[in-house]
């Protein structure tokens, strides 16, 4: 048998998208499944690096088409369209009774035609949008929102439980994107406001850190605050290989979006767009996306990803 192989058991997990994110959940699938996984990604480093875990190669999507169970972990709801559709996609791979599960952040419309295309060929298909940090995949630590019917969430939740430690069934197909949108769109805004907050402290000389610890002590304490207002905004360290200006963007179209399709006005969401979008214009966006605090107080810009 090939890498690939030709046949593939009925206990076989497929994984698509061996990215900043993806190489660590697969790995630990690979650790804690107890299934063999097939694995698929453009790039050769991180098959070689996963090689060592015993996860297999696959040389193309088709190779896919016998897993049970196929994961994608891909940058953005185009990817995802892309991989599942063509000749060669995997609507036109997988078998009936195959569950696919999109980790990624996908629009709510595509998770939906998605799931019903999918659906024609008697195929299941859940949004399970993760979030947290690298760190958090590299620890099996992530938050996973599900959207799914009970029966696929049931069956699905032992390997979601791999890689997380907080997973939610939603709702039906689609809740798991529109959750994780909305966290995001939350995150974003509240990172402006805490970017706010920190340039008219430093213009009335006030200094920063005494700002961000009183917070904490009080009602305006938040994750955000704890880990990309300390960890980032105040010390202006914007890295790259995190999550980027441009990434984090992407992922607020889909809530701005979401408010066009549904009525409503978010204005935070639009000004928080703004920022990132000042931003990315800046030459930021590669760096990690509360760089936007830059824009917010352009005293505080810099060169690199540092302060």
């Amino acid at each position: 048998m090939s890498d690939a192989g030709s046949e593939h058991e009925a206990m076989t997990i497929g994984f698509i998208g061996l990215g900043v994110m993806g190489e660590p959940m697969c790995r630990n699938l690979a650790r804690k499944s107890g299934r063999r996984i097939l694995a698929f990604d453009r790039a050769p480093e991180p098959l070689a690096r996963l090689r060592e875990h015993g996860v297999v190669a696959a040389r193309t999507l088709a190779d896919l088409g016998g897993c049970a169970v196929i994961f994608m972990a891909l940058p953005s709801g185009r990817h995802v369209e892309a991989v599942c559709d063509g000749s060669d996609g995997l609507l036109a791979a997988v078998r009936p009774g195959t569950l696919v599960v999109d980790l990624g952040t996908s629009p709510v419309d595509l998770t939906r035609s998605l799931a019903d295309r999918f659906g024609a060929r008697e195929v299941r298909y859940v949004d399970a949008p993760i979030a947290r940090t690298r760190q958090a995949a590299e620890d099996g630590t992530l938050s996973i929102m599900v959207g799914a019917s009970g029966p696929d969430f049931d069956e699905l939740r032992p390997f979601l439980g791999a890689l997380a430690t907080d997973i939610t069934h939603c709702g039906p197909v689609g809740s798991g994107q529109i959750v994780k949108i909305l966290n995001n769109m939350v995150l974003v805004e509240t990172v402006v406001a805490l970017s706010e907050a920190l340039a008219l402290a430093r213009r009335a000389g006030l200094d920063g850190q005494v700002l961000f610890e009183t917070l904490q002590k009080g009602s305006a304490d938040s994750f955000a605050l704890r880990n990309h207002g300390m960890k980032a905004v105040l010390p202006g360290t914007f890295p790259e290989r995190a999550f980027s200006t441009d990434y984090a963007r992407k992922d607020l179209s889909y809530a701005l979006a979401l408010g066009r399709e549904l009525g409503v006005d978010v204005l935070g969401a639009t000004l928080a767009d703004d920022l990132l979008r000042r931003a990315s214009e800046a030459g930021y966006g590669d760096l990690y996306w509360p760089v936007l605090s830059r824009i917010v107080d352009p005293s505080r810009t810099g060169p690199g990803p540092g302060a």
